[in-house]
């Protein structure tokens, strides 16, 4: 019998790893990771009125839409078999003021969605955020007081608020805003309410990033804001700082943990998912959808595969699922496969 072993055999100790990529059929057998539609939430973004479907021009393919529009699209949503999804609105700028505090009132845009959503999808979850930034007049998460934005009154707002949005219907609360003290503050009022089955998916590690520039269009406070959310948010420099605060946000009670937002921040969704070992999340927000969709649109990349891998990467860095605006676009290519 001829010796056929060459070099790259002796170089290798015949170990080549390539074998495993040689059909089709064997690369499915060995691939690590999947992307479902079950790993995906879809943001939507909700305004006042009725029969409103309205282009927002810094995110191609993405609507704001009135109560009755959203019903209809998160119906199409769960017919694909999306989980769930979150909602934001944009109020009337009449509805501001320096509190946020129709965050607080029960009939407001964010509550009248949930309603309508679970009254007529009720087989979808409703995912809703109660920082203070889209009803504010400055464009904060919180409340401005002599230029601060106040930690303990913010909290006390919200901790209200997410008891008047599980009172809507919510089924998860998604505090963004980033105060200390939040999650817990959350978990006690929503127990003592009497909705002990109503979680809280932590926005644990929001970075004080520039990829959130189209979402602040899309709900109204890019041209509000005054200054910036270094005060409250976190250095894009410091992963070890962000694990510190999602484990006290463990420690208070979350029961999902949040990194926004993604692509950049991959290293910390690993890092959380090893730390905790509670579902992980990674929000693919509006400045890494709306970078995909320009470039496709040019031409330079084929926006339809890099939109699937970076889903892919997100479930390769440990995490459960992903909000991303891709989310029903996504969904109809994978009900294809």
């Amino acid at each position: 019998m001829n010796d056929r072993t060459n070099l790259v055999d002796r170089i290798t100790g015949h170990r080549r790893m390539r074998r495993n990529r040689k059909a089709e059929w064997t690369r499915r057998l060995v691939q690590e990771n999947r992307l479902t539609v079950d790993d995906l939430i879809w943001p939507i973004f909700i305004v006042p009125g009725s029969g409103i479907v309205q282009p927002i021009d810094a995110m191609p393919g993405v609507n704001r839409m009135s109560v009755d529009k959203a019903v209809e699209a998160v119906k199409q949503a769960a017919d694909l078999g999306i989980p769930a999804v979150a909602t934001f609105p944009n109020i009337d700028m009449a509805l501001r003021d320096e509190a946020g505090s129709n965050s607080l009132a029960p009939d407001n845009l964010i509550n009248q969605a949930t309603r309508a959503i679970k009254k007529a999808v009720p087989n979808i979850g409703v995912i809703t955020d109660v920082a203070l930034d889209p009803f504010t007049s400055h464009g904060h998460d919180g409340i401005l007081r002599d230029g601060e934005i106040v930690n303990d009154e913010t909290v006390e707002a919200i901790a209200r608020a997410a008891v008047i949005q599980a009172n809507a219907g919510s089924d998860i609360i998604a505090p963004s805003e980033m105060m200390d003290g939040r999650i817990g503050a959350i978990r006690e009022a929503l127990d003592a309410s009497g909705h002990q089955n109503v979680g809280i998916m932590s926005y644990a590690t929001k970075f004080a990033s520039a990829f959130y520039g189209p979402y602040r269009e899309a709900i109204g406070t890019g041209g509000l804001l005054k200054g910036d959310k270094k005060t409250y948010y976190i250095d894009p420099a410091n992963g070890t700082e962000a694990i510190r605060d999602a484990a006290l946000d463990v420690e208070e009670g979350a029961d999902m943990l949040m990194v926004k937002p993604g692509l950049a921040y991959l290293d910390i969704c690993w890092r959380m998912k090893e730390a905790f070992g509670l579902p992980v999340f990674a929000y693919q927000v509006s400045g890494e959808y709306t970078q995909i969709k320009a470039a496709a649109a040019n031409g330079w990349i084929d926006g339809e595969r890099v939109m699937l891998e970076t889903l892919l990467a997100f479930k390769r860095a440990g995490c459960d699922g992903i909000l991303s605006y891709f989310a029903v676009e996504a969904a109809k290519i994978l009900a294809k496969r």
